[in-house]
């Protein structure tokens, strides 16, 4: 067993005892010996009560909880806890569907596993960490998911460059870490997708906008369709199958609209309605005059922490208000964040004060979130990222 201790502030453990997996560096009164970042330490109470063990990294979280038992972190916890994950998957039908092969088999805290992030793409896993403990037990977390996952996956694709601190993360490369694949076509609700593992964003592909996409598609038929921040054009394609008159999908990045031009042409090609824009998008926005009745506003995170909220909030202010500005009557919206440090509420009072800006009579249709494979540790309410209204706009 470690012996390595982390021992709290007097009082500073109540978090702990409601199952929050963060300890805070503020809350620390000192450390049995020096600690290496991302090693095992066990977290006690200022009388030196055991109460959790997780990895240790410097910074505002100092700690992250792998488990509030005194038990050994070794191949077989990880077997157990991803078998975990995949038992939830399975009981929800995500996994190994008929017409789904993509979806997400760990969500760092929201499956008790803080820093890392496994994504399944038919054959392959994509391997995230998020924390300097997940990536120096990669090895042995990528054995125990071959295992756990048996016959399903025949490859683990490690993609941490950017996602680890940047002394970690430092001439880290991208790579198969067990297996190699060179298909890298995912389907997903009977669509397909390229996904780039490589270079493209999270793990390649949005899954969490998965149901959202699915929704969005009921309400395309005959629709003329704005895609903002497209990236990998699965809005886009939804809309197509969806009956959708034209979509147009803009993003500032000429790769987002190459990859989207190629998932457009792998799911229809010949087909005529589509057209790629790249371009900044309040500058696309500034010359669209109600040419548009179903528009998607999708943007990167405004605030990756709470220093940039107030700058976000203004940011989510005006993106939205200039399309309800330049909206058709009538026309519905769908609009996100996907930011942590914006909440709910915060997101909401951004969009009405844009509805009030843009002097348009709006009516939320729906209240959307991230979907089941993504879930929320009810512990760690922090894990409640991803926020989205579809709104009437008379």
């Amino acid at each position: 067993m470690n012996k390595k201790t982390v021992r709290l502030k007097k009082s500073k453990e109540e978090s702990l005892r409601r199952f929050h997996p963060w300890v805070f560096s503020g809350a620390i009164a000192s450390l049995s010996e020096p600690i290496e970042e991302g090693e095992i330490v066990r977290v006690c109470n200022n009388s030196g009560d055991f109460i959790a063990i997780g990895h240790f990294q410097l910074g505002s979280i100092a700690v992250r909880i792998l488990s509030f038992e005194d038990i050994e972190i070794d191949k077989e916890f990880w077997r157990r806890k991803l078998s975990i994950a995949l038992k939830m998957r399975n009981s929800i039908g995500i996994a190994d569907t008929a017409n789904n092969n993509t979806y997400r088999l760990v969500h760092g805290e929201g499956d008790n596993l803080p820093g890392l992030i496994v994504d399944i793409y038919d054959k392959t896993a994509v391997m995230q960490a998020h924390s300097i403990g997940m990536h120096l037990q990669k090895d042995t977390i990528a054995k125990a998911l071959v295992e756990v996952m048996d016959k399903q996956i025949d490859s683990v694709y490690y993609k941490s460059e950017t996602t680890l601190p940047f002394k970690v993360g430092d001439g880290l490369e991208n790579g198969f870490i067990y297996g190699q694949c060179s298909d890298n076509i995912a389907l997903e609700n009977g669509l397909r997708f390229y996904v780039d593992w490589l270079k493209g964003q999270k793990t390649g592909f949005f899954i969490d906008q998965r149901e959202n996409r699915s929704l969005l598609e009921s309400y395309s038929k005959g629709k003329r369709v704005l895609n903002m921040f497209c990236y990998t054009g699965g809005f886009s394609v939804y809309a197509m199958r969806g009956g959708a008159e034209i979509v147009h999908s803009v993003d500032s990045s000429a790769k987002a609209i190459e990859l989207t031009e190629k998932n457009i042409h792998l799911n229809f090609p010949e087909d005529k309605r589509h057209t790629g824009f790249c371009e900044d998008a309040f500058k696309y926005l500034e010359k669209v005059n109600d040419k548009y009745n179903l528009i998607i506003l999708d943007p990167p995170a405004f605030a990756k922490h709470r220093m940039a909220l107030h700058n976000a909030l203004k940011g989510y202010t005006r993106l939205n208000a200039k399309a309800m500005e330049k909206i058709d009557k009538g026309g519905i919206l769908f609009t996100f964040s996907c930011s942590q440090a914006v909440s709910k509420e915060h997101f909401r009072n951004a969009v009405f004060t844009a509805a009030t800006l843009a002097k348009r009579n709006v009516r939320i249709l729906h209240q959307l979130h991230q979907p089941a494979d993504h879930p929320i540790n009810i512990y760690h309410p922090e894990g409640e990222y991803l926020k989205g209204l579809v709104l009437y706009v008379e």
